[in-house]
């Protein structure tokens, strides 16, 4: 189990690629209400290590400590044009608990009050309707942002939130992401924002997979 003060802790953390190290021996904790920042160069492994944070890679040597719902919010969605989905479902499916998660077994109408008031807070109210596979690489992340939103999930993994913002929407993302943290939720974020990072509670940086920061 993980510490009261982190919903996460990661413990000598190794990954590789084939014979290419990516990850090599990294420590890494996630405090509730606070957002980290996950910097560093291009191929320093960061998008490796959400990922293993996340569950959905195996790193070769070390544990990984979650205690709560997650959401991960990766770069790049892809998603086959026929995929029958609309904005709202892919949100609604955030409000599907496991069984152990008796907190998420809600009725209809709270079911759809979080996903309006998700899609509200991302501003794509107005395509609800529309369909998942029709939208740009930054509204699916938006999406799944809102996901984990009607989630209320206590981790929030995100691999460069802000990549192709403007500056204003660039800051809307850390507005939001700031906002989860105040409600008790630890976020981490992959960024080359600098002002993301100077934002951040704390900064986790990697240099050539090792954690240097």
């Amino acid at each position: 189990m993980t510490s009261s003060d982190h919903a996460l802790r990661g413990r000598n953390l190794s990954f590789s690629f084939g014979n290419l190290p990516v990850l090599r021996n990294v420590d890494v904790d996630l405090p509730r209400g606070a957002v980290t920042a996950i910097a560093g160069p291009n191929g320093a492994g960061k998008s490796t290590l959400i990922e293993v944070l996340a569950g959905v890679r195996r790193a070769l040597t070390g544990t990984v400590e979650r205690e709560g719902r997650v959401a991960l919010v990766v770069q790049r969605v892809e998603v086959p044009d026929a995929l029958p989905l609309t904005v709202q479902d892919v949100v609604a499916m955030g409000t599907w608990g496991a069984p152990a998660e008796a907190s998420l077994k809600i009725g209809a109408r709270e079911r759809r009050a979080r996903v309006a008031e998700a899609l509200d807070r991302v501003r794509l109210d107005g395509l609800a309707a529309a369909p998942f596979a029709g939208l740009s690489g930054g509204q699916r992340q938006r999406v799944l942002l809102a996901q984990g939103i009607a989630r209320r999930a206590d981790i929030f993994l995100l691999d460069e939130p802000a990549a192709g913002l403007d500056a204003q929407s660039r800051e809307r993302t850390r507005s939001m992401l700031a906002e989860e943290a105040r409600r008790g939720a630890a976020v981490a974020c992959v960024s080359h924002d600098e002002d993301a990072i100077a934002e951040a509670s704390h900064v986790v940086r990697l240099e050539a997979g090792r954690r240097v920061g």
